[in-house]
């Protein structure tokens, strides 16, 4: 029997946009199975780190945005901020760097498919879901993969609990950096993303109670990013996503292969999402090309290790309220230290 495509992606995110998209520059016919429509928005930092920048370009996506130059932490009386040495990131709407993969994929020659995956079938050669067949199927559909379970790759959630929220607000940016303010309950990171908008999205854990804290109860946490913010009004609602852990046994299953958050996440705090993204999606192509999938769990091991070990380790270093009071502290203390850390993560 024919096949639909070489390779069927779930998912029309940037990770499954950007798989798309290198497959079909190695040569394979792609098709794209999304049911929402572009462009598709989530609630993110917005931040793209040098790396993940460079690798977009590499793509021939070139979504417009504003330049920052590295990272800043402010606390209540002090600012320690390292500056990126291999070049500028790039703070860039959600909405605006999906729709310019959509249509770089569309240049590209991939097909598209409204459906949602219902099921999964997986034949000797061939997997059959959101009613194509083809040879190999990845899945990017995010933290709550669909496509994990129909696969029957076990995933859980993990501790402890963050809840991310993101708004925009119209105001010229203030600094050429993102900045990640720290308070006891939450972590604000304040991205550019145009010559008169920032994206604020605040990282926290949710109160003893268990309800769900506010956008607008968060931001009076922190009292001078919301005099920064005083007059300015939102340019869009409130976006969440949570929780932000998800543990994930394994990445391949047959010809089943995850990647993006449908592989496995711990946190947003250091900001690599889509570089991470764009990292995994480099390494299924490969892997599919070679015809060897089994070999793409020790790629995505070796190139997320560094994330997932700084990521996990000030996460947990930073759950105790008394610890998260001296984080920047103690940055200021080893500006130096600071400053590898910063460009180990720009990637």
């Amino acid at each position: 029997m024919s096949h639909d495509a070489d390779l069927l992606v779930v998912g029309g995110g940037p990770a499954g946009l950007a798989t798309a998209l290198l497959a079909r520059r190695a040569g394979l016919s792609v098709v794209v199975a999304e049911p929402r429509d572009a462009p598709i928005d989530k609630a993110c930092g917005e931040g793209l780190m040098p790396g993940g920048l460079a690798r977009l370009l590499d793509l021939g996506v070139d979504p417009p945005g504003v330049p920052f130059h590295g990272i800043a932490y402010r606390g209540p009386d002090r600012i320690v901020d390292a500056r990126f040495a291999a070049g500028p990131g790039r703070g860039v709407r959600r909405t605006v760097l999906q729709a310019a993969l959509h249509a770089a994929a569309t240049r590209a020659g991939v097909g598209w498919v409204r459906h949602r995956v219902t099921g999964l079938v997986q034949e000797t050669d061939a997997v059959v879901a959101a009613g194509v067949r083809a040879n190999w199927l990845v899945g990017a559909d995010g933290l709550h993969s669909r496509v994990a379970r129909e696969a029957g790759i076990a995933s859980s959630g993990g501790s402890p609990r963050r809840y991310g929220l993101r708004r925009h607000w119209r105001v010229a940016p203030w600094s050429e950096l993102v900045e990640v303010w720290w308070s006891p309950h939450a972590e604000a990171y304040v991205t550019p993303v145009a010559p008169d908008e920032v994206g604020v999205a605040i990282l926290h854990r949710r109160a003893e109670t268990g309800h769900p804290a506010s956008y607008a109860d968060l931001l009076a946490g922190f009292p001078g990013l919301a005099a920064r913010l005083a007059g300015a009004p939102p340019t869009g609602p409130v976006h969440g996503a949570g929780p932000l852990r998800r543990r994930v046994r394994d990445r391949v299953r047959g010809r089943v292969l995850l990647v993006g958050d449908a592989a496995g996440y711990e946190d947003a705090l250091t900001g690599e999402g889509i570089s991470l993204a764009l990292g995994q999606a480099e390494a299924a192509v490969a892997a599919i090309v070679a015809g060897q999938p089994e070999g793409y769990e020790a790629q995505w091991r070796r190139r997320t290790r560094t994330y997932r070990l700084l990521t996990r380790g000030l996460v947990l270093a930073t759950v105790p309220r008394p610890l998260r009071r001296v984080v920047v502290p103690v940055c200021a203390a080893a500006p130096a230290l600071f400053g590898r850390i910063v460009n180990v993560l720009a990637g």
